[in-house]
C-alpha cells in the first residue's frame, strides 16, 4: 500500500490559499476605471463631501454618551 505524505495536503491548501489572494488582488485593482472630465475633477461637490449628522443619527449619538 502507498503511504501518502501529509505535506501534499499543506502544499495544495497553501497553493489554494495564495491563488485566492491573487485573484482577489487582481479584482480589486482592476476596476472600473472612469475618467471623470478636467471640471468635475477639479472642483468637487461640497455638499457630497460634507458630512451631515441626520436626526436618527444624533439620536444614537446620544444613547452612547456616558
Amino acid at each position: 500500500m502507498k503511504t501518502t505524505k501529509s505535506t501534499d495536503r499543506r502544499k495544495f491548501l497553501l497553493a489554494a490559499g495564495l491563488g485566492s489572494a491573487g485573484a482577489v488582488a487582481a479584482v480589486a485593482t482592476a476596476g472600473n476605471k472612469v475618467k471623470l472630465p478636467a471640471a468635475e475633477a477639479a472642483a468637487p461637490d461640497p455638499k457630497a463631501t460634507a458630512y451631515r449628522a441626520s436626526a436618527h443619527i444624533l439620536k444614537y449619538y446620544k444613547t452612547t454618551e456616558v
